[in-house]
């Protein structure tokens, strides 16, 4: 609403406290934020998306033998990644998982 309706700093603060919980502090700090970096929390958001996509990937892939805290730590464990390296990173550990699941 910051930018599309152009909310006051002190709108989009009220907004994340209602919608959010978001204590006065964060809220506005978050805001200040968008504020001075209008994109940045688009590439929270489409890092998101995208390990959203491989989470429901790997669970239709792998099925009962999906583990979220394999994935979480198979996601993480590379550190910060491009979103597209992320991706091939992400279907060869279910192409993996696979087979260490078929061979027990």
């Amino acid at each position: 609403g910051m930018h599309a309706k152009g909310w006051s700093r002190e709108q989009g603060i009220k907004y994340l406290q209602q919608t959010l919980g978001y204590t006065e502090a964060a809220s506005r700090q978050a805001i200040e934020r968008y504020m001075a970096w209008p994109g940045q929390a688009l590439g929270y958001k489409i890092g998101s998306l995208k390990i959203m996509e491989l989470r429901h990937l790997a669970e239709a892939e792998l099925g009962q033998r999906f583990d979220l805290r394999q994935f979480h730590d198979a996601i993480l464990s590379d550190g910060t990644l491009p979103l597209s390296l992320l991706e091939t990173k992400m279907r060869k550990w279910i192409t993996e998982q696979k087979s260490v699941n078929a061979n027990k």
